[in-house]
């Protein structure tokens, strides 16, 4: 029987089933587009970003505190697009960073849905967009559809690398602009987050393995070349980095020592966000449904295993090579490349934000079935269709689920629903200017504090709390503000108030102290303030000094603050960058982010030998 053509020749069935795709992309845009809008917010740690783009449209460099060259975001590339469209609108930071993350989060399932869909084949088949529903349904992937942070860019790149591979592996003649281009977009990986550079790798390593393109130049030349386009943006950026910051990886991974283990703080936040919405019943489901549409394809003859005898090493070479170039090998690399980054967020202890930091593992695993086509023989096709509307059940009702019942309270755990509590603390349903914070505690207190000291100092809050603390310095100077909530503060105050964090996000005396092996993950190093005052040049007896502080402890501590290698730490950092600083620094770098002082002075007095 002849199928009826439509428009083009093109049979009707193919022609029905692509606009039906289409419009299932459309729908599932939308619907994330205005979930992420009706949840629009940016986080304290949001505005932390956007004060280095602060500075960087004002000429002070990437830099969080003038004068102090600190690498307080771990996205390079979030910092600089956020740059550039700040400094071509010259619109209100808060708007633009809040429009990119939205238009990135929706790009990233638009990518994702094609992706699939190229995996799968369109033809006639219904494709139901099932894997996108179980990811816009979750809370905190609306929730970070915004928020200020790089994780809609991290999805959106992980989008376009399966989009790209797989649109790699079905085309018959690749050029070489198409395989240097995905070798360019995997190179960004260590650009967009530290971690991900174990995806852009893997890529990378597929596309050297597969068959190169047609050409006229040489194989090991092609490959030479790819290597250098991957690699030449984030090798120069990290010498760059290295010789500017004194570090070889962002400041933030030396304050929150990601290269030590905490598993089972890592395996609760694992918990935290599966258990509240039954999360591994999707999964399940969708792993069932993709093995079954795949056992149904065999069967119909469109993937056979030949057999006969085994074949010589060449052969093997010969097929292991054609088989990295086939949608097996890109969706074995974005599984595998899911559960590696799952491993490594367990190891480090996962993260305080409910959901936040498994949002691109659990993106990665769903990506082979963000569309699944709904036809197969018989009776599978009851159970396929049973499945995904099961899945979509289970849609319906986690998208409406509260996980974290504790609101402006931390629970036991330290992990926060962080849209939530700032929410219930700030008393706004959107915060997303930095005046938005203003009701947050404490916050309005410390801007009078700052406007009624002309004379500047050193303001420090009380351990209950309760009130900040004036430190007047020996002479009029700046300000200096000693606060755990760094966005709130430096986006509400003018760039020449310095903004030091205990944890050592932006402060790199904190960020280089031992942490405190049981404490809140992302809050598990905590300087005392005391190091604070004598690091800001408040070193004389002081009658004005905050009750909470020990003399004693201050004594100790300007003795201990001159440890060569410590004043050796804070000068890469605080020293001119002249071309023998930038030397010293490259070469050092692994010295300095290894380097650790003792909070306690006594022993550090001790480790450094100055008792």
């Amino acid at each position: 029987m002849v199928e009826p053509e439509g428009v083009a020749g093109v049979p009707v069935a193919q022609r029905a089933g692509r606009l039906a795709f289409a419009g299932g992309i459309v729908v599932t845009a939308v619907l994330f587009a205005v979930g992420g809008w009706n949840r629009r917010w940016i986080a304290d740690d949001g505005l932390t970003v956007l004060r280095t783009v602060r500075n960087l449209l004002a000429g002070n460099g990437p830099v969080f505190n003038v004068g102090e060259r600190v690498e307080v975001n771990t996205s390079a590339a979030w910092t600089y697009l956020i740059w550039f469209f700040g400094w071509l609108t010259h619109a209100r930071l808060e708007y633009v960073v809040l429009g990119i993350a939205l238009a990135l989060s929706v790009s990233a399932i638009v990518f994702a849905m094609l992706g699939a869909a190229r995996l799968w084949g369109v033809g006639g088949r219904l494709l139901c967009p099932v894997g996108a529903l179980v990811y816009i349904a979750l809370p905190p992937a609306r929730d970070y559809a915004t928020s200020g942070l790089e994780s809609s860019l991290v999805i959106c790149w992980l989008a376009v690398l399966w989009w790209w591979l797989i649109r790699w592996s079905r085309t018959e003649r690749v050029g070489l602009a198409g395989f240097f281009g995905v070798a360019f977009w995997a190179g960004l990986a260590p650009l967009i987050r530290p971690e991900l550079t174990l995806v852009g790798a893997s890529a990378l390593l597929i596309l050297l393995c597969a068959p190169l393109p047609g050409n006229r130049l040489r194989p090991w030349l092609v490959r030479g070349i790819a290597v250098l386009v991957s690699g030449l943006l984030p090798v120069a950026y990290q010498i760059w980095r290295m010789g500017y910051y004194g570090l070889p990886y962002p400041n933030t991974a030396v304050a929150k020592d990601a290269s030590a283990a905490k598993w089972r703080q890592g395996f609760g936040y694992l918990w935290n966000f599966v258990e509240p919405y039954r999360l591994w019943m999707p999964l399940l489901a969708l792993g069932v449904a993709a093995v079954l549409t795949v056992w149904s394809r065999r069967n119909d003859g469109s993937a056979r295993i030949s057999g006969g005898a085994k074949p010589a090493l060449r052969e093997r070479v010969r097929r292991f090579r054609l088989r990295s170039r086939s949608p097996a090998a890109v969706v074995v690399l974005m599984l595998g490349s899911g559960a590696m980054l799952i491993g490594y967020e367990i190891r480090v202890g996962g993260d305080f934000m409910h959901g936040r930091m498994l949002l691109p593992q659990l993106f990665c695993l769903l990506l082979p079935v963000m569309v699944l086509p709904l036809s197969a023989p018989g009776t599978r096709r009851l159970v396929l269709r049973a499945l995904v509307a099961g899945t979509v059940g289970w849609a319906l009702l986690a998208a409406d689920a509260t996980a974290i019942t504790s609101g402006s309270r931390i629970s036991a755990a330290g992990i926060a629903d962080e849209r939530l509590y700032y929410i219930q603390t700030t008393g706004r349903a959107h915060p997303i200017r930095a005046e938005d914070y203003l009701g947050y505690p404490r916050l309005r207190p410390m801007l009078r504090a700052v406007a009624d000291s002309p004379n500047g100092g050193l303001l420090i809050n009380s351990p209950s709390f309760t009130a900040w603390h004036l430190v007047p310095p020996p002479q009029p100077a700046g300000h200096t503000v000693f606060y755990v909530n760094l966005g709130m503060i430096s986006m509400n105050t003018p760039l020449d108030v310095r903004v030091l964090d205990p944890m050592g996000l932006a402060y790199p005396l904190a960020a280089h102290t031992f942490r405190f092996p049981e404490a809140r993950i992302g809050h598990d190093k905590n300087l005392d303030a005391d190091w604070a005052l004598v690091d800001a040049g408040m070193v004389d007896r002081h009658p004005r000094m905050p009750w909470f502080l020990g003399e004693d402890w201050v004594t100790r501590i300007r003795t201990a603050i001159r440890c060569p290698e410590t004043q050796e730490l804070l000068a890469s950092a605080r020293a001119p960058l002249t071309a023998e600083r930038f030397r010293r620094n490259v070469f050092r770098s692994w010295d300095y982010a290894r380097y650790r002082i003792d909070r306690v002075p006594e022993l550090e007095l001790e480790r450094c030998r100055l008792g």
